[in-house]
């Protein structure tokens, strides 16, 4: 089938789908019409870069092929926060991109975002759009509504792992860590051999969290900090388990593996110290070598390996979202669909992998050599997780966790000490937020 059928094609069942959509009273009463149309596209993506280039391809080839017209915004990373007033009216754009974090507070534990049905039910290249997406992400029940339909259309992934120049640390590529236990043996063997094991901006909260919820979801599983952030009680923190993920935070924080100074830097100051060669490791998402690239050292070969198992268990994979979704008040859902579906189209896929240096959602698309030990950790992943373990209550994150696990990572409070003020502060949320 060539690329003209498949358009016709995805626009007669998108058709179908709207109509049925306004038949049960969800989303704008407006259908996919057989061709043009007109839609409104807000982007998180900034004029000019890497990925901003591959969406204005796709939609320049969407418009060739469809008649379609479609006005999008590059407004940058705030898209999501001018998105919320606009819900309230009827000047909502058909499709807004952002990641799952943004998008499920303001679209998708709200109710404001429409089922994605039709997009999923779309072929291109041959198949549904459902079996391009690999179901171990759609298996994340938090991406669909009560019935079961995800909201979210995901386009590319970003994942965290320990990253470190494999032209320097060749072993590493051979044999990484195994176990916590190994890991905290090769910090103790590079300061033994006169380098700085670890690089850190503990300026970036998001950053120091990876070390807790890393390593409790390493003994408990997916779920687990979800389900201790869940506890109105607090007695979750209680638990022998969650210590002991506390005391690995401690052991990073005092054990005198860190570039001195961590605890009061501004990033990108410790990625720089890093990729310049003056740390052996860092704990960061899969964006780092992009990130890195104007200052890294001559010859660095960036190569990474997963945060180190616990107590033998398997380790899931963290696996996060960027991707579209669509407002019920959208004017044009079907069009919109049909545009999501169409960009998953695998040269845009292989274009995110290759030009913008990012983690495409299909596992058949090319990648950046830079990515692939971390796509091999993501391709190779039975279960994976989402960043914070799905945790989107209103301000828990950045206003109770994360102020007391800086404390923690910074090395300003113990292990037992974060444990009873997580706690305490924990309590005190869940009674001002129901």
């Amino acid at each position: 089938m060539n690329s003209k059928s498949r358009i016709v094609q995805a626009l007669a069942v998108l058709a179908g789908a709207s109509l049925a959509l306004t038949a049960c009273g969800q989303g704008s009463a407006s259908t996919a019409p057989s061709e043009g149309g007109t839609l409104t596209y807000w982007s998180m993506w900034k004029d000019g870069e890497p990925q901003q280039k591959v969406i204005a391809e796709a939609i320049a080839d969407f418009e060739q092929q469809t008649g379609a017209t479609v006005k999008v915004q590059w407004q940058g990373r705030s898209n999501t926060e001018k998105l919320v007033p606009a819900l309230n009216t009827n000047n909502v754009p058909d499709i807004v991109d952002g990641p799952y974090a943004k998008l499920a507070t303001t679209m998708g534990d709200t109710g404001q975002a429409l089922p994605l049905g039709a997009a999923y039910d779309t072929v291109v290249d041959g198949k549904k759009v459902s079996e391009l997406v690999p179901a171990k992400y759609t298996a994340i029940s938090n991406i669909k509504g009560e019935d079961g339909t995800p909201w979210m259309l995901p386009y590319s992934l970003s994942s965290d792992a320990i990253w470190f120049d494999a032209a320097k640390h060749p072993e590493l590529v051979a044999n990484p860590p195994a176990d916590w236990n190994g890991f905290i043996a090769e910090l103790d063997k590079l300061k033994a051999a006169g380098e700085t094991p670890l690089a850190a901006d503990g300026d970036v909260a998001g950053y120091n969290a990876l070390w807790f919820t890393t390593a409790l979801i390493r003994t408990e599983g997916p779920g687990s900090f979800k389900t201790l952030a869940s506890d109105k009680t607090g007695a979750g923190w209680d638990a022998p388990k969650v210590l002991a993920a506390a005391q690995k935070v401690e052991q990073i924080a005092k054990g005198g593996y860190l570039v001195p100074g961590y605890d009061a830097s501004k990033w990108p100051a410790q990625q720089q110290v890093w990729a310049s060669g003056k740390a052996s490791l860092i704990l960061n998402g899969s964006w780092l070598p992009t990130e890195t690239s104007t200052y890294a050292a001559e010859g660095f070969q960036y190569s990474s390996f997963p945060f180190p198992a616990i107590d033998g268990k398997p380790a899931a994979v963290r696996a996060d979202f960027i991707g579209w979704a669509v407002p019920k008040k959208a004017k044009n859902p079907g069009l919109a669909q049909q545009l999501a579906a169409f960009m998953l189209n695998k040269k845009y896929q292989d274009d995110y992998g290759t030009k913008a240096k990012v983690l495409p959602i299909r596992a058949d698309a090319a990648s950046a050599p830079q990515m692939d030990s971390v796509k091999k950790a993501l391709d190779n992943a039975t279960t994976v997780y989402q960043g914070g373990d799905g945790v989107t209550y209103a301000g828990y994150m950045e206003k109770v966790f994360w102020p007391i696990d800086d404390q923690l990572f910074l090395g300003k409070i113990s292990a037992a000490e974060f444990v009873a003020k997580m706690k305490d502060a924990q309590v005190q949320y869940w009674k001002d937020n129901g």
